[in-house]
């Protein structure tokens, strides 16, 4: 199974911004720790990232019959982009949304996403583990 993992705005920025919230580990080290799970699930991932919504919106048209699956943290667009979730429904690809921290427990204006309702699910509140457990569910997802 291949899977497009992508990060919105200041994603990149892990491990310097709000440590508190988004923890200690930088971007990099992340992407090393998500390849390391992937290989141990027998997946193929690829990971992107982008601080550009139109950029996010291509990621996810440029998935279209080369992914199986989309893993995606939208970072502040989760809150208002209608581009993005327009493009989550045109390829008609399984999505989970990945939140780092617990977006539900945040201010008022965190806990609404309009990109879940594109996705199979969300995972939200378990740092970067989250998207180990969206790995899971999308692979759960292919074989029953």
């Amino acid at each position: 199974m291949k899977i497009l993992i992508i990060n919105g705005p200041n994603i990149n920025f892990l491990g310097i911004r709000e440590k508190h919230i988004y923890g200690g580990k930088t971007y990099k080290e992340m992407c090393t720790y998500l390849n390391e799970k992937a290989k141990e699930l027998s997946l193929e991932i690829d990971i992107v990232q982008s601080n550009i919504e139109g950029e996010i919106v291509n990621f996810i048209q440029g998935a279209y019959k080369k992914y199986d699956g989309i893993i995606i943290n939208p970072a502040a667009y989760t809150h208002y982009s209608i581009a993005i979730y327009d493009a989550l429904k045109a390829v008609d690809i399984k999505a989970v949304e990945v939140h780092i921290s617990n977006i539900h427990s945040r201010e008022e204006y965190r806990k609404k996403s309009v990109t879940a309702s594109a996705c199979i699910g969300q995972i939200c509140g378990f740092g970067i583990y989250g998207y180990v457990l969206a790995m899971m569910a999308l692979a759960n997802t292919k074989t029953g």
